[in-house]
């Protein structure tokens, strides 16, 4: 039973409930309270208009009768009333045992001695914010401290003329590969974002093997070209790691220089290198920087020996590039050379003949053996060149399906002519072929390597030191024959400028000479003429 008291009801309220009235004993004075079923719904009506209420076991039996007469013959009613804090802070009720004569907390499970005890339910959920609120938080600050400490490593650029960035955060990282470790500049994504204008698609230079190329200028005013990867996975890190080791242990003047890179670490993989405006040789050959002209002989012939320096010196330093072409052969405004992308090079151990791997690369430059044997060797590069000495001699790209089917491929179509020395119908005519006999020997001779080069077995090729000593001699003989027609032409001047004038002839001269018969004019000349027409080393 609730009994409620203190009640503040109006009187007609009063009245409707006088048969719940309780007077209380003379101990507690004139107050009445007002006694009601548990389950009764008027107890919710009423319980706020009191000030304290009290649950207390009530027996009833047949003879009783109903609750109004239990409530109106009164019963004893007793509680310590300092109790009962403890009681209603835990959802119970304060009451009295009647039995035990002691007081009792009646809760929605059963009677406790002073206070109801928590569910199961909620006791793991106070023990697991208890234990899970700390760990959250721990764990949050965690990450915010290696957060933190991420960004300061992801700082912007180093100068690389020696002097330090304006930034004082920036610095030299350790980056390792699983042979060498080599400190390299590193630069911020959020730097290499803002020099290309987050990537804007009019930034774009090219593909680069294994990446999108931008152009991009840095906050000190530098010009970079930027590779972006296509995709930020296991291969894309591996052939990234590859470049920067391949690129930070070589020097060479014909090779591209890098400039830095983003962090492992970073938001994005991205190589920093320096920028070469005057594009490809592919560009210059058959492509959108093709011009009339630009591209003479003497030039070509420097762009052949650059880039076999250039490969001569990788391959002594047991590197073998994989994907020479003439797309990765880039030119600065002198139209000196710098070959780049060494995204799917090979280092090449000394004490090995070959390599064992699949065959990568680009159509039209692959070496067939390569392609068949899966075997990697120095030889495979040379194989490529070959390609590109063809390239030079005849402006013609590497794999062209508007040609006959027999010749799409550029290296097939050039064994075909030279063994059937059909030299005029490989040799691109405005070079100089057949107008030019100093040109036309030099590019036969480029011709006959270029042949030695495409060889199917890579037994029957020349190594790359080689060829670049061949081309250096073919140079050279070049300049030797222009030296000496020079010479020759210096010399016939002098000895016009210091024979004397010979003296008139006498009388009986004149009559000799006048019965002497002249011989013809001959209608043709026999000694070989050179032209000397061409510039070497033109500047365009």
């Amino acid at each position: 039973m609730v009994l409620l008291f203190n009640c503040s009801l109006s009187s007609g309220v009063m009245e409707e409930f006088s048969r719940h009235m309780v007077d209380c004993g003379s101990g507690n004075g004139s107050d009445t309270a007002l006694g009601l079923l548990s389950g009764d719904p008027k107890v919710g009506f009423v319980s706020g208009n009191c000030t304290g209420s009290v649950v207390s076991p009530v027996a009833f039996s047949d003879g009783d009768g109903g609750v109004e007469d239990v409530v109106r013959r009164g019963f004893v009613l007793n509680w310590i009333a300092s109790n009962c804090s403890l009681c209603e802070a835990t959802g119970g009720k304060c009451g009295f045992d009647y039995g035990s004569y002691h007081f009792k907390c009646f809760c929605p499970d059963r009677p406790h001695s002073a206070r109801c005890h928590p569910e199961k339910k909620e006791l793991w959920l106070k023990l697991g914010l208890g234990i899970g609120i700390p760990f959250l938080v721990a764990l949050l600050l965690s990450i915010y401290v290696i957060w933190g400490r991420y960004k300061r490593k992801d700082a912007p650029s180093l100068s690389f003329g020696g002097k330090a960035s304006a930034d004082p955060s920036s610095r030299l990282d350790l980056e390792c590969s699983s042979i060498v470790c080599f400190e390299l500049p590193i630069f911020s994504y959020g730097e290499l974002v803002e020099a290309t204008n987050n990537f804007e698609d009019d930034k774009e230079l090219g593909d680069g093997g294994f990446g999108t190329v931008y152009y991009g200028k840095l906050r000190d005013g530098r010009e970079v070209a930027i590779k972006r990867l296509y995709q930020h996975n296991y291969r894309r890190l591996e052939q990234f790691m590859n470049e920067v080791e391949i690129l930070t242990r070589l020097r060479h003047k014909n090779l591209v220089s890098l400039y830095g890179c983003t962090s492992r670490r970073s938001q994005e993989l991205l190589l920093v290198y320096e920028y070469i405006r005057n594009g490809t040789v592919a560009d210059h050959l058959h492509g959108d920087l093709v011009q009339s002209g630009s591209l003479t002989w003497p030039i070509r012939m420097n762009i052949a020996i650059e880039t076999a320096s250039a490969l001569a010196y990788l391959h002594v330093s047991d590197i073998i590039h994989r994907d020479v072409k003439t797309n990765n052969i880039l030119l600065d405004e002198n139209f000196s050379v710098k070959v780049a992308d060494f995204g799917i090079s090979r280092l090449f151990p000394n004490d090995v003949t070959h390599i064992s791997t699949a065959p990568q690369g680009t159509p039209g430059y692959v070496d067939p053996e390569y392609h068949q044997c899966y075997q990697l060797t120095g030889k495979s590069d040379v194989y490529s060149f070959g390609v590109v000495l063809v390239e030079l001699i005849s402006s013609m790209p590497a794999v062209d399906i508007s040609r006959h089917r027999h010749e799409i491929n550029l290296a097939n179509f050039a064994i075909n002519k030279i063994q059937k020395c059909a030299f005029d119908a490989l040799i691109d005519p405005n070079l100089g072929y057949n107008s030019d006999a100093e040109v036309t020997r030099m590019t036969t001779a480029v011709a006959e390597l270029a042949f030695r080069c495409l060889q199917q077995e890579k037994e029957m090729r020349p190594s790359m030191e080689e060829v670049l000593e061949v081309l250096q001699a073919i140079q050279s003989d070049g300049h030797r024959l222009s030296s000496v027609q020079e010479e020759e032409h210096i010399d016939n001047e002098i000895q016009r400028s210091v024979l004397p004038r010979p003296s008139p002839p006498t009388g009986d001269k004149i009559a000799l000479l006048k019965n002497i018969r002249l011989p013809p004019s001959p209608v043709s000349v026999t000694d070989k003429w050179i032209s000397r027409d061409t510039t070497p080393y033109a500047t365009v």
